[in-house]
């Protein structure tokens, strides 16, 4: 008896192993391509085509997998064999020729495993990441004609077969596809409450999901429940002779299995609705039958776990007003800054997000006599004398108090004065220059004054105009006229006009000699307030 147990358990685990080898082709390197073969065999019933056929249609739908030649599209082939999820067809060629014979004689079919995954895999491609709608209007489908069902079951003489059979088929039909939008809707409702970066539109938009979808399903789901459930255990005790009848009036493929002489076991997998465990299966959904609680009670305490983590988004989103913020932005734009990024600039991105700077090596050098290469190593190196202060504290600061800071108050005082010195002896050299225009051939200037004078002069020279002249000879030489040329110091408030006039001579007398200006006038003026022109004197 345990080495039957064993050996029935060993056979279900090698073919739980087979099954499952099918989807091996959905994570190969070479699954794109896998996938584009797959389609072409979905997309025919009952077909066996061989590499030509195949090879035809990859190329009329274009894609990854367009561009394979015949002996890659026969691994491939075989690949798929290997794992399940085709067959190789037992159809017999027919061929005029050995190379037409050769072209054709490995056809391949689509095995029933491969057709239901490969529908599978395109259907999580498609709408993976889509919300799909609740079916709501098939509960109140489902609690009708479980209500008319139980009517007809009841009333003497029972319900006739093929009208039990329509409705049956047409009940479960609608609870699957109700059943099966609720699980899809809440698995993508858990995935989008899951996430904690939320702003403010993403936030509104799945409040008013919650509070007004999910909110009327779950309504609806509590008011047809309970009518569910009586409907159930008003038929529940008709339910195998119900089963009995509707197999004595059609069999289907049971029937057909039965009545074959071969000794090979058929599996046959009935409609839905058929089987006791499909009724028990729908009875569970509405009703604790086992003591592990209802579909119908998992559903309640997910709309409340949903309205939990709508209220932990609210007060992350009220934390951020006042800086408590979530990073979880700000460190997926680092991350991809990281990605995109040359090494070098990773290093920078590193040192400027994080502050970790390279390692620092300090070290003491040798003495200047010893020539260290850089390439020997400090366990052969030459031995350097540690200061006692650095070897005991570590340290090569100076103990001991700090002596004061030095107090400079006094020579910034003298600076100042000096400053202030220099200032008054130009102010008293402007106002001396001012007071002397129109007659500096009458006046002994100092020395100050003069420096101010030339200072102005030079300035203006800088600043002037020339315009080539027609020389003293009249033919066109390179002599050049001075225009009127201004300069000016508005700290002072003076101004000085030079202007090249012929036969005048300026003569400026002060204590370190005479100035004599050769064709030059000067005006020395007071700059004034509106136009800077007041006070102007004319000197000869």
């Amino acid at each position: 008896m345990e080495a039957s147990a064993s050996g029935a358990a060993q056979g279900a685990d090698e073919e739980a192993r087979r099954r499952l080898n099918a989807y091996s082709y959905l994570s190969a390197p070479e699954r794109l391509e896998h996938i584009a073969i797959m389609r072409v065999f979905c997309g025919t019933l009952l077909a066996d085509l061989a590499v030509p056929d195949i090879m035809a249609k990859l190329r009329q739908g274009g894609g990854v997998a367009a561009g394979l030649d015949a002996d890659t599209l026969a691994v491939r082939l075989e690949r798929l064999v290997q794992w399940g999820n085709l067959l190789r067809s037992s159809h017999t060629v027919k061929a005029s020729t050995i190379s037409e014979y050769q072209r054709s004689r490995s056809r391949y079919q689509l095995s029933k495993l491969g057709e239901r995954i490969q529908r599978d895999a395109d259907g999580v491609l498609a709408e993976a990441d889509a919300a799909r709608e609740v079916s709501n209007e098939l509960l109140a489908l489902v609690e009708r004609g479980l209500r008319e069902l139980a009517d007809l079951v009841t009333t003497p003489g029972g319900i006739e077969p093929q009208d039990g059979l329509e409705r049956i088929s047409t009940l479960f039909v609608q609870f699957t596809e109700f059943a099966d939008s609720i699980r899809d809707f809440y698995a993508y409702l858990g995935q989008v409450l899951s996430r904690y970066d939320l702003d403010s539109t993403e936030y509104q938009g799945f409040k008013e999901l919650l509070l007004d979808y999910v909110e009327a399903i779950t309504e609806d789901v509590a008011f047809r429940a309970p009518r569910i459930s009586a409907a159930l255990d008003t038929l529940w005790l008709h339910i195998p002779a119900l089963l009995d009848r509707l197999n004595a009036h059609a069999q289907g493929l049971t029937g057909l299995s039965a009545q074959g002489e071969s000794s090979v076991e058929v599996r046959v997998q009935r409609s839905r609705g058929r089987e006791v465990a499909d009724w028990e299966g729908l009875r569970g959904w509405f009703s604790d039958t086992d003591g592990q609680g209802s579909q119908v009670d998992q559903l309640r305490d997910a709309t409340l776990r949903a309205l939990q983590s709508l209220l932990a988004n609210a007060k992350r989103m009220l934390r951020s007003a006042t800086g408590e913020m979530s990073r979880r932005k700000d460190l997926l734009l680092l991350a991809r800054w990281f990605d995109e990024a040359a090494p070098q600039d990773a290093h920078d991105i590193a040192v400027a997000a994080f502050g970790l700077y390279g390692a620092r090596h300090l070290g003491i050098p040798p003495a200047t006599d010893e020539v260290v290469p850089a390439y020997t190593s400090w366990w052969t190196g030459p031995v350097v004398e540690v200061p006692v202060a650095l070897r005991e504290r570590g340290s090569r600061a100076q103990r001991g108090r700090t002596s004061a800071v030095e107090d400079h108050s006094a020579q910034k005082q003298l600076l100042r004065e000096a400053a202030g010195q220099r200032a008054a002896a130009r102010a008293a050299a402007a106002d001396e220059l001012r007071s002397a225009s129109g007659r500096f051939a009458e006046v002994r200037l100092t020395s100050a004054a003069l420096g101010l004078v030339l200072e102005l002069l030079a300035t203006a020279l800088g600043n002037a105009q020339l315009r080539r002249g027609s020389g003293r000879d009249g033919e066109g030489t390179a002599d050049f006229d001075v225009d009127s040329a201004r300069s000016e110091d508005a700290e002072l408030g003076i101004w000085l006009t030079v202007r090249r006039t012929e036969g005048i001579q300026t003569v400026l007398h002060s204590a370190d000699g005479d100035l004599l200006l050769d064709d030059l006038e000067l005006e020395i003026g007071r700059i004034s307030v509106s136009d800077g022109g007041a006070g102007k004197a004319s000197v000869s």
